[in-house]
């Protein structure tokens, strides 16, 4: 599995750099004062003044800065070196208080002793780790009693669909994907677009499909208790061809709108 988790840091190593110059991103924006999270986020979590925040998976850390703008005490960790070194770079730029953490989520642990008032992953983590179980375990160890868990991703059940074209032209969505995990991942060989644009990622990654039962069970095991899941038939990118950008941000089938979640939430509490 080590040898999974250096293919995947390289992968997103490369990435950075991409996404940082994209126009999804739109860091010059950041930079002038933007929070980058979503209503969703903002409305289901709350209120965050004074409050301590560990974010998973925090990539080149813009929206744990948004936290820390909101009055977060924020710590961020992802596996990417470069993406960790952006971060910081930004961090120090804007005179923010984040701290950022190089680290594998499994081996947090060995690294970081702090519980915290809330943990928060965001769109687009669990399918880069392999072990829901473990996932949780790790979520539940950095929770203070009292304190919560929330998560806001992609829903298991679009990454079953791809867009297929028709006779006529036009393209409709297929089921084409397994809903259920296979443990030893999906390997991706590399040259595809990035979700930000049309620049190609050369490295190959891995990745994992986790059914909607592995993550809920998983957080249940881990000890928490489940307060609230929600789903929603809006995702964060275009990520079909047959969607369009509303005013809101957020992106929506043009036919059928409502008929497949793109991303789903969970609010737990330890």
């Amino acid at each position: 599995m080590n040898e999974k988790f250096d293919i995947i840091r390289r992968n997103w190593n490369e990435r950075t750099p991409i996404h940082a110059a994209s126009d999804f991103y739109d860091v010059e924006s950041f930079r002038s004062g933007k929070i980058t999270l979503t209503d969703i986020e903002i409305e289901e979590i709350g209120s965050v003044t004074g409050k301590t925040l560990l974010h998973l998976q925090c990539h080149f850390g813009m929206d744990t800065m948004s936290w820390a703008r909101l009055g977060a005490d924020v710590t961020g960790v992802d596996i990417s070196d470069v993406a960790i070194d952006l971060a910081n770079e930004l961090n120090d730029e804007l005179r923010l208080s984040a701290r950022f953490i190089r680290s594998n989520v499994y081996d947090l642990p060995k690294i970081l002793t702090q519980q915290f008032d809330i943990v928060y992953t965001a769109i687009g983590a669990l399918c880069w780790l392999p072990d829901m179980t473990a996932w949780a375990q790790i979520v539940a160890r950095f929770l203070k009693p009292g304190g919560m868990f929330y998560i806001l991703d992609g829903h298991p059940t679009s990454h079953i669909f791809e867009s297929v074209p028709a006779s006529d032209g036009s393209e409709s969505l297929k089921p084409i994907h397994p809903y259920f995990p296979k443990p030893e991942g999906i390997y991706d060989a590399g040259g595809g677009c990035a979700y930000t644009g049309s620049v190609v990622i050369e490295s190959p990654s891995y990745e994992w499909q986790h059914s909607m039962s592995e993550i809920v069970n998983a957080i249940i095991d881990a000890g928490l208790t489940i307060e609230k899941l929600n789903e929603f038939p809006v995702a964060g990118y275009r990520a079909h061809p047959q969607m369009i950008r509303h005013d809101d941000g957020w992106w929506r089938l043009t036919e059928n709108h409502g008929t497949i979640p793109f991303l789903y939430s969970i609010k737990a509490t330890k």
